[in-house]
Formats: C-alpha cells, structure tokens, sequence
C-alpha cells in the first residue's frame, strides 16, 4: 500500500474488506471509482448510503425491505399459511426465479454453526416460532443449504415443529450436496421444490 498515495490506499483498503474482494481486484475497483466523474461517484456514494439507511427487515419475514413489509409478505395473492424457509435474502430472490412458489417466505440469516460461533440465538428462529404460533400455518417448507450447518439447521427446526402437528417438509436433493441455493439455476430449484419430502 506504500505505493499509493493515502487516499487511495484508503480506499483500496476499504474494496478489499468487502467479501469476496481480494487485493488485486480492490486495487482495479480503487481505480475504476477514480476515474469515473465525480456526479457518478456521488451517486454511487448516495446509492450505498440509501441502502444502508433505508433497508431493514420485514416485520413478517425478517427479508430486506424498505417498507415494514416486504412486496412478497404484502402481496394477497400469496399463500400465507405455506412459509419456505431460507438462510438468506439472496435465497428468496433465487426461489422467486422459478416463478412455483407461492407462498411465502421466513429468512433466517444465517444457519446453525456451533464452529462459527451461531446458536439458534442467533438466527431468526425465534421469529419463525412467533409467526407460526401466532397464524394457522399448514406447512413449512424447509430450503436451508444442504451443507452441513443447512442440514444441522433444518433438523433443529423440525425437531421444534413436529410435535405441534405442523408438516414439515424439506427441499429435494436436486441442489448438490455443499451447494448454495443463489447458485443454483431455475430448473434445479424447480425440481427441489416438486420433490420436497416430509421430514
């Protein structure tokens, strides 16, 4: 970095923090903002400081919205009683390209990982458990990663709904085994959801 002048190393610094973003691609998104004009940097700019101001999570679903319910929680031609459970917001944007679910969803933020640190406390459990108890649900359907801590995460939850008599089902196998579901294309997840199973 004693390369750069400090501004820049900044801000090299501040692109390499980002997930996914090593030093040499920081250093090409260093550049690239330094040489656009500066009314796009400042949208840029403004674009990352509306997003983090404005978004929240759904009052319903616990998924990123602007509103105190989400498009999908709002929508009433929705199944309200058939909740698809996922990990992440990028999941939910994944199911909803197969354009076969109609119910709605619960976004956990993130899985059951004791190595990392993540108890159920950590995760949106506790509001999945709060929503179900507060409506007629008749069916979860479980599409947590089928990783370990997807798998591990799945069971806990099943373990908690089952004797209240709610059938829970899990996604099929059409996703590889350590697969993500934002990965996966429309038919692979098409065909999960058409195979779940009852767990």
């Amino acid at each position: 970095m004693e390369y750069y002048s400090a501004p820049i190393a900044k801000l090299i610094e501040a692109f390499s923090r980002l997930p996914g973003v090593g030093r040499k691609t920081a250093q090409r998104l260093a550049f690239h903002v330094i040489n656009m004009n500066i009314e796009d940097v400042k949208d840029l700019s403004d674009a990352i400081y509306q997003a983090k101001e404005s978004v929240k999570y759904c009052h319903k679903c616990c998924n990123l919205t602007d509103k105190e319910v989400c498009n999908i929680c709002s929508d009433n031609k929705r199944n309200p009683l058939t909740i698809c459970v996922v990990e992440d917001p990028r999941d939910v944007v994944a199911m909803e390209r197969t354009r076969e679910f109609k119910g709605v969803y619960h976004v956990l933020h993130g899985a059951i990982s004791p190595l990392e640190g993540k108890g159920p406390e950590q995760i949106k459990i506790k509001e999945l458990l709060v929503r179900i108890k507060d409506n007629d649900i008749e069916e979860v359907i479980l599409a947590t990663n089928l990783n370990i801590e997807g798998e591990a995460t799945a069971m806990y939850i099943s373990k908690i709904l089952k004797p209240i008599g709610i059938k829970v089902t899990r996604i099929a196998h059409g996703i590889p085994i350590g697969g993500d579901l934002e990965y996966a294309d429309e038919i692979t997840l098409t065909k999960a959801l058409e195979g779940r199973r009852e767990v």
